[in-house]
């Protein structure tokens, strides 16, 4: 289908609706004034409708004319954004990139920083892969990631600190143990544990890991921590989850227990790009964004 309009004289009318004159209008856009007059004429000719109106020495867009610019703005706005990612696309900008993210992670640290990345970049789509124990390492040593959101700094792989998370032991409120005002690790180990699995393997490989303390008589084991708070909130059994997690949630229904020797621990999560120096501009500037906002909480800490 043949257009009977362009873009350069929806810009035209535009500019001229802004300015308020021709001659205002053919400043701005460094042409005449009587070149401006051509093209809005022609445009009025094509469509068949009047879209400008002489009033002394403005010139006033009719309602018509007002009514389709509504829409156009929309047009131009779009024709100025794929200027922009042509722009970055031509720099070297990936079209694409992908963001491993540790299971264990807040992601409001991950997700507040790309609101401002992608405000700066249309042209850049963006993957999120959660991940847990193997599956971790597995991103970044097999490079299936441009950045990894990790726990422990991997051997070989550069790393930037990036947060502190803080886990704790959670049951229902009705759970026998939360009867207790100090439980201990035998009086856990005899009651259903709830535990993540390993995301990297299937369950039958024997290289799936293991973190933190196991010795309940029963477990049951799920994808994710979004699935252990709901076994939780049933009165499954107990989990160990995110802090932030518990604190988010604000469910009264659960309760953090007081536990002898083991209330708490804590593990660090760092930055690193998997591909190293093959890392691509996009995704170097995404990875410059986290830190410094990694870099902010820290000081907000302190």
């Amino acid at each position: 289908m043949r257009l009977k309009s362009t873009l350069d004289q929806w810009l035209t009318l535009y500019e001229i609706d802004r300015a308020g004159s021709f001659q205002a209008a053919a400043i701005v856009l460094n042409k005449s004034h009587t070149t401006l007059i051509y093209s809005v004429k022609k445009l009025e000719s094509q469509l068949g409708i009047a879209l400008v109106e002489v009033q002394g020495r403005r010139a006033v867009l009719t309602e018509e004319g007002k009514s389709l610019l509504r829409r156009a703005t929309t047009m131009l706005e779009q024709a100025r954004e794929l200027e922009d990612i042509s722009q970055q696309l031509s720099r070297g900008f990936e079209s694409e990139i992908t963001i491993a993210v540790d299971h264990l992670c807040d992601l409001t640290w991950l997700y507040k920083p790309m609101q401002q990345y992608i405000s700066a970049n249309g042209a850049t789509s963006i993957q999120v892969v959660e991940t847990s124990l193997t599956k971790t390492t597995d991103m970044v040593m097999k490079e299936l990631a441009d950045i990894s959101i990790i726990n422990l700094p991997i051997t070989n792989y550069p790393a930037e600190a990036f947060g502190v998370i803080t886990m704790v032991p959670i049951v229902a409120k009705y759970h026998p143990l939360a009867l207790k005002t100090i439980v201990s690790l035998t009086d856990m180990s005899m009651l259903p544990q709830i535990v993540i699995r390993d995301l990297g393997c299937e369950p039958a490989q024997k290289r799936q890991q293991d973190v933190g303390w196991l010795k309940s008589r029963q477990r049951i084991t799920v994808d994710n921590f979004d699935h252990a708070f709901q076994a939780v909130e049933q009165g499954v059994g107990y989990c160990r989850l995110p802090k932030h997690m518990v604190r988010d949630r604000n469910n009264a229904q659960v309760v953090v227990l007081e536990v002898e020797q083991a209330q708490k621990y804590q593990v660090p999560l760092h930055l690193t790009l998997p591909k190293a120096a093959k890392t691509g501009p996009a995704a170097k500037a995404f990875y410059d964004i986290l830190l410094r906002s990694a870099s902010h909480r820290c000081e907000d800490i302190a």
